[in-house]
């Protein structure tokens, strides 16, 4: 099963439409979000051909955004406890890295999936993995947007750069 993974949009429609169509030209069954969507305006392009679940993002504000979320997919709030085909995955937006750390030791998850830092990141710890897409760049953080797809038959993960 491919599922694609994406973090902190935040607003910008371009790189949110590149994503659903970097997704879609992909064939990925299944999209999380792992928050800072920002408006309901942005959700809306996710309403594609698969299916999507989000979380809540420290920057998450508008009261309408979960039921925009809601009328074509999953708004999870603060945290998800996924299976696809078996695999479970911890979703979280990340913005306490005690949580993020909790969540990698609880050995719950094969993995989990977060955002909140802007930084591409890909590790195992004790079994689990460790995957944050990325997000809008900014200093100190990736230079580029990427999004990940997860294949879970294969256990491969794969960022695509879609700065251009």
């Amino acid at each position: 099963m491919l599922v694609g993974c994406c973090s902190d949009t935040h607003d910008n429609l371009d790189l949110a439409r590149s994503a659903v169509e970097t997704f879609e030209d992909r064939g990925v069954d299944a999209v999380i979000h792992c928050g800072d969507v920002v408006a309901p305006f942005t959700a809306s392009v996710f309403d594609a051909d698969f299916a999507f679940h989000a979380v809540r993002g420290n920057n998450d504000g508008e009261w309408a955004l979960a039921e925009t979320i809601e009328a074509f997919g999953t708004h999870h709030g603060e945290s998800a406890h996924l299976t696809f085909d078996g695999v479970d995955v911890g979703v979280y937006h990340g913005t306490s890295e005690q949580l993020v750390d909790a969540l990698l030791a609880s050995g719950a998850y094969d993995y989990v999936v977060r955002g909140h830092t802007h930084e591409r990141t890909h590790e195992e710890r004790d079994g689990t993995v460790h995957l944050n897409p990325g997000g809008l760049p900014f200093p100190g953080a990736d230079d580029a947007y990427h999004v990940a797809i997860l294949d879970t038959d294969a256990e491969t993960v794969e960022f695509v750069d879609l700065s251009g």
